[in-house]
C-alpha cells in the first residue's frame, strides 16, 4: 500500500490559520473583513499605512480613535501632505514616540509631490518612503497590495517562537523568526494571513495564559507539546532602566493664561509643546530646582511626576506661579481652557495637571 509522506507545515498550517482567521478575526477600522476581500474589496493602502505606524508601541484601543480623528481631519494621503505640521503634531499628542508623527507627515509629502498620490506596491517601493522600515513595508505590502511578504510583529514573533520552541533570546533570534514566517506566507491571501498571524498572537497566543485548546497550531505547537509555551519567546536578560531628573515650571496668569514653548524640531520629543523645563535628556539630568526657572516668579513646588520612556525614567520637580503675562523670547501664552488642542506630550500633560489639577477635565 502506498504511503504518503505528511504534510509540511508550509502546506497545512496557512490553510488551518486562514480558517480560523475566517472565523474569529477582529473587526478593526482599517481592516477589510475576509468576506468582503473575497467579493474583491482592497484594503486602502493609505487606512493601512496610518494604522500600521501609530500601532507601533501602542495597543489597538488606543490607536481606534487616533485613526478615527485623522481620518475626519485629513481623509486621504493627499490632505495630510498640505496640512500644517503643527497641527499633525497636535492631533498625534498623546500617542507617543513622536518621531513616528514627523515621519508620518514627511512620508505623506513624498507620496503626494512623487508618488501622485498612490503608495508604492512592493515592500522596497514602500520601504524607499520616509520612516517606513522593514515591519511597515512588508505590512503594507501584503495587507493592502496583496505581496507575498513575511510580516513580523510582536504577536506573530510570540507565535513563531511557541510553534517551533526558538531557544535563541531575542533580539537575536528575529532573522530564524522572520525566515519561518516567509517560510509559512502563501502566495495566496498573503495580507489575510498575516492580519490572521496578529489576531492569534493578540487573542490565543497571548503573553500569559494563552488558549492553547482553541489553537489552529495546537496539534503542531512545539511549546504546547513541551507543556510550557509562556517560556516563548525568550528573551535577554532587561537593564535597568537609569533615571533622570529634571524640573518643570507652570506659570498661569490671573486671567488664566499658560506660558508654553516648542521644543526643538529634533531630538526627544522634538517639535512637540511643553512647559518650560530644564535641560534634561536620556543620558543627562537637567536642573531639578526652583533656581532654574525661566524667570523671577512667586514659584511654589507642586510635587514631582515621573514619567517612563523607552530607555529611561523622567522624575520631573514640578513648580507654579501665578504672575503677570511676561514678555518671553522662545514662547506663547495660551488659555489654559485650549490646552487639548495643543501638541502636548503626556509627561507636559502629567507636570501641568500636577500644578494645575483640573486643567484637562
Amino acid at each position: 500500500m502506498l504511503q504518503t509522506s505528511p504534510l509540511t507545515h508550509a502546506q497545512k498550517l496557512p490553510g488551518q490559520l486562514l480558517a480560523w482567521y475566517d472565523r474569529h478575526h477582529r473587526e478593526l477600522p482599517w481592516r477589510v473583513s475576509p468576506a468582503a476581500a473575497k467579493a474583491g474589496k482592497r484594503a486602502d493602502p493609505y487606512h493601512i499605512w496610518l494604522s500600521e505606524v501609530m500601532l507601533q508601541q501602542t495597543t489597538v484601543q488606543a490607536v481606534k480613535p487616533y485613526f478615527a480623528k485623522f481620518l475626519g481631519l485629513w481623509p486621504e494621503v493627499t490632505d495630510l501632505a498640505a496640512a500644517p505640521v503643527d497641527d499633525v503634531m497636535a492631533a498625534w499628542a498623546g500617542l507617543g514616540y513622536y518621531a513616528r508623527a514627523r515621519n508620518l507627515k514627511k512620508c505623506a509629502e513624498a507620496v503626494a509631490s512623487e508618488h501622485g498620490g498612490l503608495f508604492p506596491d512592493t515592500e522596497d517601493g514602500l520601504r524607499a518612503l520616509p520612516g517606513i522600515g522593514d515591519y511597515t513595508s512588508a505590512a503594507v505590502a501584503a495587507i493592502a497590495f496583496n505581496r507575498q511578504s513575511a510580516v513580523m510583529d510582536g504577536n506573530v514573533e510570540r507565535v513563531i517562537s511557541r510553534l517551533y520552541a526558538i531557544d535563541a533570546p531575542l533580539p537575536g533570534s528575529k532573522p530564524l523568526m522572520k525566515a519561518k514566517v516567509a517560510e509559512l506566507t502563501p502566495a495566496d491571501r498573503p495580507g489575510d494571513f498575516a492580519q490572521a498571524m496578529m489576531d492569534l498572537g493578540a487573542t490565543i497566543c497571548t503573553p500569559k495564559r494563552p488558549a492553547c485548546a482553541l489553537c489552529p497550531f495546537r496539534d503542531d505547537c512545539l511549546a504546547f507539546a513541551g507543556h510550557d509555551p509562556e517560556r516563548f519567546p525568550v528573551k535577554a536578560a532587561k537593564k535597568d532602566k537609569p533615571v533622570r531628573l529634571g524640573a518643570a515650571f507652570v506659570a498661569v496668569t490671573p486671567d488664566g493664561e499658560i506660558l508654553l514653548r516648542r521644543r526643538v524640531a529634533s531630538g526627544l520629543l522634538g517639535g512637540m509643546t511643553e512647559v518650560p523645563t530644564t535641560a534634561w535628556t536620556s543620558r543627562i539630568d537637567g536642573g531639578s530646582t526652583v533656581d532654574h526657572a525661566p524667570f523671577q516668579a512667586d514659584w511654589e513646588a507642586c510635587g514631582t511626576v515621573t514619567h517612563v520612556f523607552t530607555h529611561f525614567e523622567l522624575r520631573l520637580s514640578i513648580f507654579r506661579a501665578q504672575t503677570p503675562k511676561v514678555i518671553v523670547d522662545d514662547g506663547w501664552w495660551e488659555p489654559v481652557a485650549n490646552l487639548e488642542a495643543q501638541a502636548l506630550p503626556t509627561v507636559m500633560k502629567k507636570a501641568i495637571a500636577q500644578a494645575i489639577p483640573l486643567a484637562f477635565v
